[in-house]
């Protein structure tokens, strides 16, 4: 299992959520990055869905988990992914390619969302911080 996890909404350092929390006390955190999709605002959360346009991008931030298998877990409940959530499920766990700042790639887990979007309410900057 990967060691790194994507994360570009509620999970980033910064927002006073319990999982926010526990991602930030229970990984390291290797810098801001960015990976090819596009980013809609759900609800207060947002969702990131795959693209094949290359000018197409979300920024997050990406973290190495000490004990992957365990804080994982704990995310995916979060997020409603595996057995025991309704189906479909409101995201699937992928791997993807993410870049960091200095332009270096990294394999990391992240969140696709998994149902239908608003086109109006996409989030073009890519950022949920700064829609």
């Amino acid at each position: 299992m990967p060691d790194r996890v994507f994360v570009y909404g509620t999970l980033m350092r910064g927002f006073d959520h319990p999982m926010s929390k526990l991602l930030s006390s229970g990984a390291d955190f290797l810098g801001e990055a960015s990976c090819r999709g596009r980013l809609y605002m759900v609800a207060h959360y947002p969702g990131l869905l795959h693209s094949d346009d290359a000018n197409d991008v979300v920024f997050g931030e990406l973290f190495r988990l000490r004990k992957p298998v365990e804080l994982m877990a704990a995310l995916d409940d979060y997020e409603s992914v595996g057995p025991g959530h309704p189906q479909p499920m409101l995201y699937l766990r992928e791997r993807i390619a993410v870049t960091l700042a200095d332009g270096s790639v990294s394999e990391a887990w992240t969140y696709i969302y998994n149902k239908s979007v608003d086109e109006t309410k996409r989030i073009t900057s890519g950022r949920f911080l700064a829609p």
